[in-house]
């Protein structure tokens, strides 16, 4: 059922419904993404702050204790934004960062092909509204959101796709293997061609087009590319997107990256934690090697072992005694690059980060780490679930209607949900279930006079009434399949409804690209989640088009 519901008049945008469902009765999502969005007990020893607007205080306190090199933070954003137009106040924001009661609320995903899921989306608006709202109530602090472009990654598979009107968008790429953000862009070319053709000729099309070509054709690496789009679709909000791949925030990383190295630390304590969320009913996230560092060259990321006494790069022939290793670290910190284990750490080491934004999974592992960052003295940031969101269009929306169906009723089971349709717009009765329990009792007076008369008998009358039950079962199937056939035109709509909105049974957040509704809706796309996305909401959206 709703937890909540209010209707949502915008200024200049199309009339949205919002619908807040409780994340508990979303069977989409993850146990433990359900545990900590409702603030599940079991939890509170993995997290610091409760995520609540009060707990800033608190974390703002910490982390001022922390030293930030805040004009080494602006120079390296001055240089990334060196050559790109953008709005006044993301200018503003990356010069506040130099002052002291400025800090940020950060979010942070892979450089995903024209921006990826929608869930990309969701995650910077939360953040976009998490530093608009700290500026209300905490006015004597400056607070800017933050895109941490996680350009060193090298799981191409999984940012060179995107999927508009149901069709699979891919970018081929030979030199795979190293950083995802040092790609040339060279060969996007195709795969702007395609979108082109997708997009069609709309006045909306056109312009959106345009802005990803731009971006996309203006830039030899990649990461500057994904910074550029970035800018051009959130700059008007403020959002501030960096590249860490940075020799010079490396160099601040040293000392952690030396500890990882030589005293690999960090695998027993996220181990610890490990076992203490096992015990306390959840599984772990991500699995801690002994040394969570890759070597990066020119199109390769290759993971770090220790061999023995020495240090070996897996599948390359290099090799590094102790000594070498240090003198390379300290030479060259740009070589090493972090895995998911210590990113976290090197993004908190080098940003005035109050709060995390992300979604089930990123918190997942984040809670593995309160432990690792008391080690290394660095303040774990409040975690802050983003919003997740349903967002249906108005045509899908009146297919709903006239289906007789609830909000709540397209989360279930496809067939599920068929069956209930049919049940409750059937002219008669499909059910047999009283008929059942009548045979079941006949059945049984049948055994109790067997038995006075022969006991070997009551074998063979409990046979026969299994028997006679299974033809029951099977007169309810034909009677429900004759009725489905009467509604075949609604539950073909179900069909069509339910893989829309749930594309592969799954959410649609984790599959459609933004543009299948840019095209529709245009910039107001953006301009109806900075209304309805709400940092704290204690739910599910579900945003309708009532226009």
């Amino acid at each position: 059922m709703l937890l909540h519901q209010k209707n949502t008049l915008l200024t200049d945008t199309p009339d949205m419904d919002v619908n807040i469902l409780p994340y508990a009765s979303v069977p989409q999502l993850a146990p433990k993404d359900v545990a900590y969005a409702t603030q599940n007990p079991a939890l509170k020893p993995f997290f610091k702050y409760s995520p609540s607007p009060d707990s800033f205080r608190q974390v703002i306190d910490d982390k001022a204790k922390q030293p930030i090199d805040r004009q080494l933070l602006v120079e390296v954003l001055r240089e990334q934004y060196a050559k790109l137009e953008t709005s006044r106040d993301v200018k503003l924001n990356i010069e506040l960062l130099a002052e002291e009661n400025t800090y940020v609320v950060v979010t942070a995903h892979q450089p995903s092909l024209f921006t990826g899921p929608l869930f990309y989306w969701y995650k910077i608006f939360t953040a976009i509204k998490l530093a608009k709202e700290l500026s209300t109530g905490y006015p004597d602090y400056n607070f800017v959101p933050v895109l941490v472009n996680g350009a060193e990654d090298h799981d191409f598979e999984e940012i060179n796709h995107a999927n508009i009107f149901g069709k699979t968008i891919r970018w081929e790429h030979e030199a795979v293997g190293g950083s995802c953000g040092d790609m040339s862009t060279e060969t996007l070319a195709p795969v702007l061609a395609q979108l082109k053709e997708v997009l069609g000729e709309s006045e909306n099309a056109t312009y959106i087009y345009q802005q990803i070509e731009a971006a996309y054709t203006s830039h030899a690496k990649y990461a500057d590319a994904t910074i550029d789009l970035v800018n051009r679709l959130f700059g008007s909000y403020g959002l501030v997107a960096l590249n860490m791949n940075v020799p010079a925030f490396k160099r601040r990383f040293i000392p952690i990256m030396r500890e990882e190295l030589f005293q690999q630390s960090s695998q027993g304590l996220i181990a610890t934690t490990q076992d203490a969320l096992t015990a306390a009913g959840f599984s772990g996230q991500a699995h801690a090697r002994d040394i969570n560092l890759f070597y990066l060259q020119e199109n390769r990321r290759d993971r770090i072992v220790r061999e023995a006494e020495d240090f070996a790069i897996l599948n390359t022939d290099l090799r590094f005694t102790p000594a070498e290793m240090e003198a390379e670290l300290e030479a060259h910190p740009e070589r090493f690059s972090p895995n998911v284990v210590l990113r976290p750490l090197f993004q908190e080491l080098i940003l005035p980060n109050l709060a995390y934004v992300g979604g089930g999974g990123e918190i997942a592992y984040w809670l593995e780490r309160k432990a690792q960052f008391a080690h290394f003295g660095i303040n774990y940031p409040l975690l802050l679930r983003r919003n997740s969101l349903l967002w249906i269009d108005k045509a899908t929306s009146s297919r709903i209607d006239k289906l007789g169906l609830r909000v709540h009723d397209l989360f279930v089971d496809t067939d599920f949900l068929i069956k209930q349709y049919v049940a409750l717009n059937s002219e008669g009765e499909l059910s047999l279930q009283a008929e059942m329990a009548q045979l079941k009792a006949l059945f049984e007076q049948i055994r109790l006079k067997a038995l006075e008369v022969d006991a070997t008998l009551e074998k063979a009358v409990l046979a026969e009434g299994v028997k006679q039950e299974k033809v029951i079962e099977q007169l309810e199937g034909r009677l429900v399949r004759a009725e489905k056939q009467k509604h075949e035109t609604a539950i073909n709509q179900i069909r069509s409804l339910k893989e829309k909105l749930f594309p592969g049974n799954g959410l649609q957040e984790r599959t459609d690209n933004f543009l299948n509704f840019y095209l529709k809706y245009g910039p107001q796309f953006g301009a109806v989640l900075e209304e309805v996305v709400d940092p704290f909401v204690e739910g599910f959206l579900v945003v309708r088009d009532e226009g």
